[in-house]
Order: C-alpha cells, then sequence, then structure tokens
C-alpha cells in the first residue's frame, strides 16, 4: 500500500519553489503534500501529487532531477500524543524513522502522516497490528 513520492532536488535560491509549483499547476496536477529539506546551496523537495508519472515528466523534461520513492502513510487522530503512539510501535518494531511530514484532511478530524522507512511492509504491518489505519494514494487522491 505504498504511496509514491517525488524527490525533487532544486537550488537554495529565489524562485526555485515557485518554478517548480507552476510547473505543476500548469499541468494540472494537485499537490496533496509537500516538505522541503534545504542545506546552504540545495534543497530537497518531497511532493505527494496526484499524478505520480505526469509530476515526474514534466519535471524532468524542465531540468530537475527526480527521485520516485515508495514511502509509507497513515491516518491519525489530530489529538496529543496520537503522533507518539504511531512512532512507539515503529520503534518497538525496530523501524528507523529516516523523516517523517505531516499533513491534514480537509474535513475530518485527523492528520496523514507520510513516513519513509526502510522496510515498508514491515512498518505497514507492524501499525497495522496496533490499529493504526494505512492510507492510499487512492485515500490521497480523494482529498
Amino acid at each position: 500500500m505504498a504511496i509514491k513520492q517525488l524527490t525533487v532536488f532544486v537550488q537554495n535560491k529565489k524562485g526555485t519553489v515557485v518554478s517548480v509549483t507552476d510547473i505543476l499547476a500548469k499541468n494540472n496536477i494537485n499537490m496533496r503534500a509537500l516538505s522541503i529539506a534545504e542545506t546552504q546551496d540545495f534543497g530537497i523537495l518531497r511532493l505527494i501529487v496526484d499524478d505520480e508519472k505526469t509530476a515526474e515528466d514534466v519535471l524532468a523534461k524542465n531540468g530537475y532531477v527526480i527521485k520516485v520513492i515508495d514511502v509509507v502513510g497513515v491516518k491519525i487522530g489530530d489529538e496529543p500524543g496520537k503522533l507518539t503512539e504511531a512512532l512507539d510501535v515503529l520503534d518497538k518494531a525496530d523501524i528507523n524513522v529516516e523523516y517523517l511530514y505531516a499533513f491534514m484532511a480537509r474535513t475530518e478530524k485527523h492528520a496523514y502522516v507520510v513516513f519513509r522507512v526502510e522496510n515498508n511492509a514491515v512498518a505497514e504491518a507492524a501499525l497495522t497490528e496496533k490499529g493504526f489505519k494505512m492510507i492510499s494514494e487512492a485515500d490521497i487522491n480523494k482529498l
């Protein structure tokens, strides 16, 4: 049930992010989640979009270096301690979280969390066993 994430390598300079989002918008691609990590010279833009293939193609055609990876998405309650519960499940299953980011649903009282882990299947099984609802690309596309 992995979710496809686009990792886009960008220069850390004015106008870079708007250039990426403009390309996506002009190609009718809707962003569902976004995360940016930066260093002095470059940034890593992580995106979940509603049309991963088209996004990958149009960004590559515009000179961006892109990597598509599978990540785990989980639905958690929007209240204090719920993220800790999910992280605790992964910790007890000896799963290292490389990074994570969260985004809110439009109308429901919960958040979605995206985890980058070494083994998606093991993480999904551990979280599901403890009652967490996994999310799919289809779920994200409904947002």
